[in-house]
Formats: C-alpha cells, structure tokens, sequence
C-alpha cells in the first residue's frame, strides 16, 4: 500500500492528467511511478554497459 499527502492544487492537476488519458488519479500516479522506475534502471544498465565496454 502506498499512501501520499499532496495540496489541492497538485490533485488538481493530477485529476486533469489523470482524466486526459480515461484513468484515475490513482492508476495515473501509479504509471507515472513505474515509467519514471523503469527510466532510472534503463539508464543505469546503458551506463553500466557503457562502463564494461570502456565506452566513455
């Protein structure tokens, strides 16, 4: 379980973001989560591939 306190303002736009694309704001924050998750660890396996390498 995750459990956040944002302002209003930010649900706000969360709720604008959220019903753009047909989700909730839960299921949008969730995938905002995961994306930006999986972002660090795919640039974290090109640096470490880079570094194998001696790729500079």
């Amino acid at each position: 379980m995750l459990s956040l306190r944002i302002d209003g303002e930010l649900l706000e736009r969360l709720r604008d973001h959220a019903a753009k694309r047909g989700m909730s704001v839960q299921d949008y924050v969730i995938r905002t989560l995961i994306r930006d998750d999986f972002d660090e660890r795919f640039q974290a396996a090109v640096e470490e591939t880079e570094r194998f390498y001696g790729v500079t």
